[in-house]
This record gives structure tokens, C-alpha cells and sequence, in this order.
């Protein structure tokens, strides 16, 4: 197992090796001559750096922490279309010239891949990142990589997940992924995570919203009604009048719950705005519903975690769920970092 991280060549995160200075990655327009402002993505993002995960950076303040799953082994078990590995970097070649305006600190914390096909490790790895952020108040974002990317980002949230707290995690997703297949893959992440918390006793609910009629087998569907999953089908999620309900659902789940973790799988969007996913969505949720969704868990002030899933740069069309998905970060990032008090 390898784990490729973004690094100045003064400190190294982690302690580990890594592939691309920083400066590689995050470069782009700058615009000196235009009024003062937030302005973009690389010209505010930092390397999160060992001190930084470590605390002992006292003059350094949390926000938004970026953290790339480049792994697509979960994929090729679950035999879908492989490519997801390269998402990361797909999305940043985008985020990186996108304005800022309330996004707050912004960090990266660099990649995690799995030449090896480790993805255990590789899963292990991103909950002991993820863990270090939480620790110290930072609010991570990971990019996918496979869906499998749920089951690591997951563990990372156990060791400051307390035991008279209840978890929430939202999917919005085509997918259930509850299935039970051994090892564990793409398609089994949630199942994983319903397994864990019986053993160990802890309130968890898993709900998702997207689901396709015509992407899972019937089976599915009973272990989602055995399970007590509530989830939304993407039919139910295609016009104006249909969002109101969706949010007072969505409400519901929100306030029963001490904490949220958000997943993001991009075959939730129709085939024609994320055509660069493992599995295209025949109907797909429109991005229009989609987004003030997110938001609305983004503004309930529980969110601990979110990760966005799927992206295959082999089969995108002019970077076009790369932008999809690169804004949905940048909206997740402003709308965390600010609540609606403050804007």
C-alpha cells in the first residue's frame, strides 16, 4: 500500500513519501489588477502538514481539509469500470481556479493510493488521516476514488464518535451498497457500517436518497426494509415541487441525529451532467434538487465529514463531472464554513 501525498519540500505530512510538490498541483489564473477579494482556490489553499495534524501548530486555525482517495480497488472487486483512482486529481485541476468568497482556511492533505490492491490498508490509512483531522477541529472533504472510499472515511469517524451520540450518513447515491459480499468492494460499504455498529452497540442510521428502481435487485431492497434504511427513490426527486418534501425528509433525519456524515456518489446525477462515473444513471437526480439538499445538511451544524465518490476521468467528456464534482465541493466548503446566521 502507498500513500501519495502533496508536501513543500520544507515539511512532509504523515511522515511518509511523496510524488508532486504541492506547487504542481495547486497553480493557476491570478488576477492582481481586479479589486481585492477571497480570490481562488490555490491562491488561498495550504499543505496540511505534520504540525498542523499534530496541533502543535498553535498559530494555524482548522477549516475546510481536502484528502484524496485515489483508489479504485473497491471498483474492480465489485467489477465496474475502473479509472475512479484518478478522481482526485481530476477534481483538483478544477477546484483549483474556482473563486473564493466564505470558504474560511483551506487545506490539502494529499492522496492515498493502493498500487498493491491493499484496499484495506488503503482504507485503514484514510481513517487514521481522517482521525488526525477530526481531532484538531478540521472539517475534511475526501475525493474519490470508489465508493469504497464510505467504508474508511467511516472508521475514521470512530475514534471521536461517542457512545450516547447517534450518526446519521446520508447517501446521496443510485445505490444502496448493502451488499454482503466478502471482502468488502464498492457495493459493500454500508453493510459494513450497519455490521460494525451492531457489534459494538453504537446508534447509527443510514438513510439514502437517489435510489434507482432499475440499479438494484430486488433482494436489495428487502435488506434495505430489513435494515430500516429510508431512502428516496430518484423518481421522487425530479422536479421543483418535489424538493420540499425531500428537505422536511431530510429534516426529519437531521434532527433526530447527534452527527452527520455525507457520501456523494456522482451516478446519482443524470448520465448527461456526470457521464465520467463507474455506473451512468439513466435518470439520475438533476443537480438543481441535488444541491440545496447538500446544503441543508451543510447548514444543520452536525456535519462532521464528507466525501464525494465515482469520478472515472476515462469516460468524462470535456471534464464535465469533474466540474460537477468539483463544484459540489466548493459549495459543500462554503456552506460548511459559513452558516446561515452569517451570510
Amino acid at each position: 500500500m502507498e500513500v501519495r501525498i502533496f508536501s513543500p519540500a520544507s515539511s512532509i505530512p504523515f511522515g511518509v513519501t511523496f510524488v508532486d510538490s504541492f506547487s504542481s498541483i495547486w497553480y493557476g489564473r491570478c488576477e492582481p489588477d481586479e479589486p481585492p477579494g477571497g480570490g481562488r482556490w490555490h491562491q488561498k489553499i495550504q499543505p496540511w502538514t505534520q504540525g498542523v495534524a499534530s496541533g502543535v501548530a498553535s498559530d494555524v486555525t482548522p477549516g475546510i481539509v481536502v484528502l484524496g482517495f485515489a483508489v479504485d480497488e473497491g471498483v474492480r472487486r465489485n467489477e465496474g469500470r475502473v479509472g475512479a483512482a484518478d478522481g482526485p486529481r481530476a477534481i483538483r485541476s478544477i477546484l483549483r481556479n474556482l473563486p473564493c468568497q466564505d470558504e474560511g482556511p483551506l487545506w490539502d492533505a494529499g492522496d492515498i493510493a493502493c498500487p498493491a490492491g491493499d484496499l484495506e490498508s488503503a482504507q485503514g490509512e484514510l481513517a487514521e488521516q481522517l482521525s488526525q483531522v477530526l481531532t484538531v477541529g478540521g472539517k475534511p472533504i475526501v475525493l474519490g476514488g470508489g465508493h469504497e472510499v464510505a467504508w474508511g472515511s467511516f472508521q475514521g469517524l470512530e475514534p471521536s464518535w461517542k457512545s450516547d451520540e447517534s450518526l446519521l450518513v446520508v447517501n446521496f447515491d443510485a445505490h444502496f451498497d448493502l451488499r454482503a459480499t466478502e471482502p468488502g468492494n464498492s457495493g459493500t460499504c454500508f453493510f459494513q457500517m450497519h455490521d460494525r455498529c451492531r457489534a459494538v452497540g453504537k446508534r447509527f442510521q443510514y438513510a439514502a436518497f437517489g435510489i434507482s428502481r432499475f440499479a438494484n435487485t430486488r433482494g436489495l431492497f428487502a435488506r434495505a426494509t430489513q435494515l430500516q434504511v429510508p431512502y428516496v427513490l430518484d423518481e421522487q426527486l425530479q422536479a421543483e415541487t418535489h424538493l420540499a418534501g425531500a428537505k422536511l425528509r431530510l429534516s426529519q433525519l437531521l434532527a433526530a441525529h447527534d452527527r452527520v456524515y455525507l457520501t456523494i456518489c456522482l451516478d446519482v446525477l443524470p448520465a448527461a451532467v456526470a457521464p465520467g462515473v463507474s455506473a451512468p444513471a439513466g435518470l439520475g437526480v438533476p443537480l438543481a434538487i441535488l444541491e440545496p439538499l447538500i446544503e441543508l445538511i451543510a447548514d444543520s451544524g452536525k456535519l462532521v465529514l464528507a466525501d464525494i465518490a465515482e469520478l472515472n476521468p476515462l469516460f468524462d467528456r470535456d471534464h464535465q463531472t469533474a466540474r460537477v464534482a468539483a463544484r459540489l465541493v466548493a459549495r459543500l466548503a462554503r456552506s460548511w464554513q459559513t452558516r446561515p446566521a452569517d451570510r
